[in-house]
């Protein structure tokens, strides 16, 4: 079967983002405008300035996952980069059309990932609150652990005392742990009528204590307002909500800045046309200096060590004006009795070797790192076991998780063992990783980890000793590892921040550079120690 063509990749992105977006549906939407409210993705357009590039992030977190309990769209919580009154903020809105807004294990997952994105830039957040609590069906899954939702808590004061904002909107329920949320922001409003907070319900508190109240005396707006002084304003309605927080943010003041260097923004040299016609979809052979002048301000690009370690493009460049420091795979072309063929991405010795040093550089330099990975993983075999390539990939990996400057990743094509750690995965802090439609993450290709599952498999069953058999286990496990090695499955588990549209990458690298931009070095370079 051909690969899919960048179209036909587009439009299974569109379609599953399409599905997100609905959330629980129309019928619990209209549901919820029938009581007054807005939407979560209404509320957070409501919120941020009309015309403003906007990025959401984990837009398809949860999908495939807790299907026996419904689904969990977005995983029931929308969380967005934006502006308001000009500032760029972070936005993060419980859906109260996905099962009242309670939360699933990957809802908490999820706000923890907000959190930590304005911990690392400084960023001032806004949450946007309607939620019944922890989805009690999973609070195994959810309450104790060091990563689950007592983090949020947690992470709100830490927050506090780094002096960046949190401002909250109390715009539907507010129940028990969750109430801790909005009441630990810097400043907290509620919306007359639908708004209601407290520690215990209506229901909870009678079957504990035996006392009769209505959910409205017990933690409504005029309470919290007039009464315990849990809230600093009230408003009549999510409207009247948003603007609020838009006037509370104009009013804040400037803050230092990390001091990124920019200038004038370029036009790529490659037009998008030109630049998607290149995209590696079909299996079609590219070129990566191709792709990264559909990207980068024209003529910006100043490579370093341009003829040593050729499997790795390194080289300042500019991304709409902001000086940054690029590291990227390149393919090798090889022979063979087929004739000449690309293989992915492969990190030899002296490849690591250069990106150690000019990672290195761009610390110094207070320079930013954006990395694009299309990596196989490093080179094997006794050459490059005698040549040191353990020592090499371990000097880049060290350099890599002692970069003191923001990083960047973009998964392009393959991403695989312990090239997704040299190249800046997940695992390694990147401020914002995203991946295109043709990207696959895993510990190494279907196709070689389906032979070695299937010598396992064969050694345990006597299938494997009928021909037609042991194809069809082999058809089996690749199918079943192929399914988890799409950009779709790292999304819904938040192993990347979204799957974009490569047309996008340039406005993702440049938002997430000015958002970096707000959080000043605080130590400088160290390395620790290295086998030289």
């Amino acid at each position: 079967m051909s690969a899919p063509d960048l179209q036909t990749l587009l439009t299974e992105l569109q379609r599953r983002l399409a599905e997100a977006h609905a959330g629980g549906g129309e019928k619990r939407q209209a549901k919820l405008r029938d009581q007054g409210k807005m939407t979560a993705r209404e509320r957070v357009a409501g919120l941020l300035d009309p015309g403003k590039p906007s990025l959401e992030i984990g837009a398809l977190a949860a999908a495939g996952m807790y299907e026996e309990h419904g689904g969990a769209p977005s995983a029931g919580v929308v969380v967005v980069l934006g502006y308001i009154r000009g500032r760029q903020c972070l936005v993060v809105a419980n859906d109260p059309t996905v099962k009242a807004g309670a939360w699933f294990p990957m809802t908490g997952k999820k706000n923890l990932r907000a959190q930590e994105i304005a911990l690392e830039n400084r960023l001032p957040i806004l949450y946007l609150v309607d939620s019944a609590g922890v989805y009690l069906p999973l609070q195994d899954e959810i309450f104790p652990d060091k990563e689950h939702f007592g983090r949020i808590f947690r992470n709100n004061a830490q927050l506090s005392s780094l002096g960046v904002p949190q401002l909250a909107a109390i715009m539907g329920s507010c129940v028990a742990g969750g109430a801790y949320l909005p009441i630990m922001s810097d400043e907290a409003l509620i919306v007359e009528g639908t708004g209601s907070i407290f520690l215990a319900g209506s229901y909870l508190v009678k079957a504990a204590i035996g006392e009769d109240i209505d959910n409205e005396t017990l933690g409504g707006a005029h309470t919290h307002s007039a009464i315990s002084g849990v809230v600093d304003y009230t408003v009549p309605n999510d409207a009247a909500a948003l603007q609020r927080l838009r006037d509370l943010v104009d009013k804040m003041g400037e803050r230092p800045k990390a001091g990124w260097d920019r200038v004038e923004a370029l036009s790529p040299a490659r037009s998008q046309e030109d630049f998607l016609a290149r995209v590696p979809s079909d299996g079609k052979p590219y070129k990566m200096r191709e792709l990264l002048e559909g990207i980068i301000d024209s003529n910006s690009w100043l490579e370093y060590k341009a003829d040593y370690g050729k499997t790795l493009l390194t080289g300042y460049a500019r991304i709409d004006g902001w000086a940054v420091g690029v590291v990227a795979n390149e393919r090798q072309v090889v022979k063979s009795g087929k004739g000449e063929m690309q293989i992915g991405g492969v990190i030899y010795s002296d490849s690591a070797d250069k990106a150690a040093r000019f990672i290195a550089n761009c610390n110094q330099k207070k320079i930013p790192l954006v990395f694009f990975q299309d990596v196989t993983g490093f080179m094997v075999g006794s050459r490059s076991e005698h040549g040191g390539i353990i020592k090499d990939g371990a000097k880049m990996v060290n350099a890599v998780a002692n970069s003191v400057v923001p990083k960047f990743t973009v998964i392009v094509g393959n991403s695989y063992g312990a090239g997704n750690y040299a190249m800046c995965g997940k695992a390694y802090d990147p401020r914002l990783i995203v991946a295109w439609p043709t990207a696959k993450l895993a510990v190494m290709g279907g196709e070689q980890a389906a032979k070695v599952l299937l010598q396992i498999e064969k050694s345990r069953t006597d299938q494997a000793a009928n021909p037609e058999a042991e194809k069809a286990l082999y058809d089996k496990i690749r199918s079943r590892y192929d399914a988890q090695t799409t950009p779709y499955y790292a999304a819904a588990r938040l192993w990347v921040d979204a799957v974009i549209d490569p047309a996008d990458t340039r406005l993702w690298l440049s938002m997430g550079l000015e958002m970096s931009n707000n959080a000043p070095l605080e130590r400088a370079y160290n390395p620790g120690v290295l086998q030289v």
